[in-house]
């Protein structure tokens, strides 16, 4: 490559018709000063170029890094994702199993009130049972008391055993008993 001395440096040979050394000198210098300027802008755009080439390489090597990051962040939501269905999944899985354990004990519930309800209705008929046979035993004692009042009117009653109450005592079982006839 010429430089801009080699230039200057320069001697032509001289001819019979040459050129004018004053303009040919002029010219050289020119050419010269010209090409010192664009060595000048060559090695400057040359280290510009290299610091661009670093710059440009650590945006590569950090937009890998963003790429990398970009690509862990979309596995990361995907899992995310997955995770929070897979949540929603056994969230809704259990309320059904609740929702079910509940209808079987309210099932459950039911089925027991309703057997209280049948064994209640039972005990209630048993007593009315009872009830209306004492109440019938009673008034048959009742009848009949009456019936031998009147007929025992005319003839006086002498015992000797303490009087007795027509009717009848409760006994501690709940029940009546009625008077022995003497």
């Amino acid at each position: 490559m010429i430089t801009p001395a080699a230039i200057q440096k320069k001697d032509f040979t001289r001819g019979v018709r040459g050129y004018k050394e004053e303009e040919v000198d002029q010219f050289l210098d020119m050419i010269a000063a010209d090409l010192a300027t664009l060595l000048r802008e060559n090695a400057s755009l040359r280290e510009d170029a290299k610091a661009l080439i670093q710059e440009a390489s650590k945006y590569k090597d950090s937009e890998k890094t963003i790429l990398g990051t970009l690509e862990a962040a979309k596995a990361l939501m995907t899992d995310i994702s997955s995770s929070a269905e897979k949540r929603a999944e056994i969230v809704l899985k259990n309320a059904e199993l609740d929702a079910e354990r509940i209808r079987r004990e309210a099932r459950e519930s039911v089925e027991q009130m309703k057997e209280e309800a049948l064994a209640l209705s039972r005990r209630w008929e048993l007593f009315s049972a009872r009830f209306r046979n004492l109440i019938e035993t009673e008034l048959d004692r009742f009848d009949s008391f009456s019936a031998g009042m009147l007929l025992d009117e005319t003839a006086p009653v002498k015992s000797s055993s303490p009087p007795v109450n027509p009717l009848g005592s409760m006994s501690p079982d709940k029940t009546f008993k009625t008077p022995k006839n003497t």
